[in-house]
């Protein structure tokens, strides 16, 4: 691995890792060429690395969120606890435009700004609070530990011996703590020794399926097949998928997912060809004040990102570009939404308000 500082060899594929008040991320720009973690000594590092996708996926975005604040609220230890506040929420909103689509990096963040809030509220002063915001930070980090194999302990009984499972986009432990979301329960049968095959597509503009995905799985020893988006079409109608599994960035109230784009176009071939199409996802991505994927704010990226392939130019220089991040899957295509406390099933307004109202 390439890094200045040393490093826990147990961490060499945990997308967020922290020690001794020190935050890393693992580089995901740079894979699978290679493995470099950077050290986030300030807020405006974080920021940049959630935008530029250094760090990625709906979990992991919102522990780096946490931890950002945490570290930019390092700088307030003078102010009072009025001005800390005042302060800490100014730093809560800047981390939170980075990506507008998962619901997690604002869940964080509220979170440590209530947490924060009470703290005040009881007399602390602002050293207090600092560590309490510290604490709470690396609770949010642990609680996606416990909900990663909650959700895998819950996906399990889908995966059956020697069938295939296609994925889309990353949903891994590069997306999370650690197992992920969408790979949970493949991981989990993997240690259990079931044979299975996954499909992972390479999902264009920023590969991250091919990037990410297929090498992490082959980082586990899991049998994994690269292909090209267009590529499901015929592999669903090969017969050799059994089961479509994703992860999401934000679940509606009314069941609707998004995720990374082309996601759609898959459960909609699913459904074409009769395979169950499930996305896997913690409470924390239940958004139950957004009624429906129509509410769901869609990050738009940079024209670039599509106008080349790697460090290629494939388009025109001014060619005009629709470059959408994310999709929305209608809640009718999903079979099931696979979560640490069990597999919720339609009707989806029904069960999400159960799941939320048990939080």
């Amino acid at each position: 691995m390439n890094d200045n500082n040393t490093m826990n060899p147990e961490s060499e594929v945990l997308s967020v890792y922290w020690e001794n008040d020190r935050l890393f991320f693992l580089d995901q720009t740079k894979l699978p060429v290679e493995v470099i973690r950077e050290e986030q000594t300030s807020v405006e590092q974080v920021w940049d690395s959630i935008k530029k996708l250094k760090v990625r996926g709906a979990p992991a975005i919102g522990i780096a969120g946490a931890y950002g604040l945490y570290i930019g609220a390092r700088s307030f230890g003078a102010l009072s606890a009025g001005e800390f506040m005042t302060k800490l929420q100014e730093t809560a909103d800047y981390l939170d435009s980075s990506r507008p689509t998962a619901v997690n990096l604002s869940w964080g963040l509220k979170r440590m700004v209530r947490t924060a809030a009470q703290a005040a509220g009881s007399g602390a002063g602002s050293d207090a609070i600092l560590q309490i915001l510290k604490e709470e930070a690396e609770a949010i980090h642990r609680e996606d530990k416990d909900l990663c194999r909650g959700m895998g302990e819950s996906g399990l009984p889908l995966i059956r011996e020697g069938m295939g499972i296609l994925t889309h986009c990353n949903a891994g432990a590069l997306a999370t703590s650690i197992l992920g979301t969408a790979t949970a329960p493949m991981y989990l049968a993997h240690e259990k020794g079931i044979s299975f095959r996954v499909y992972a597509d390479e999902t264009r503009p920023l590969l991250q399926g091919a990037r990410l995905t297929s090498w992490e799985l082959q980082q586990a020893g899991i049998d994994v097949t690269l292909i090209c988006d267009n590529m499901a079409a015929s592999l669903m109608a090969s017969g050799k998928v059994d089961l479509v599994i994703v992860g999401t960035d934000r679940v509606a109230a009314n069941g609707d997912v998004a995720n990374k784009i082309g996601t759609c176009g898959v459960a909609l071939l699913a459904k074409h060809f009769g395979i169950p199409f499930y996305v896997a996802c913690p409470s924390s991505t239940v958004d139950m004040e957004t009624p429906s994927g129509r509410d769901i704010p869609i990050e738009e990226r940079d024209p670039e990102e599509v106008r080349n392939f790697g460090a290629r130019r494939t388009g025109p220089e001014e060619v005009k570009v629709w470059n959408p991040a994310f999709d929305v899957t209608p809640h009718e295509l999903v079979a099931g939404l696979i979560t640490e406390k069990g597999i919720l099933r339609p009707p989806y307004s029904e069960s999400l308000k159960t799941l939320a109202e048990e939080a």
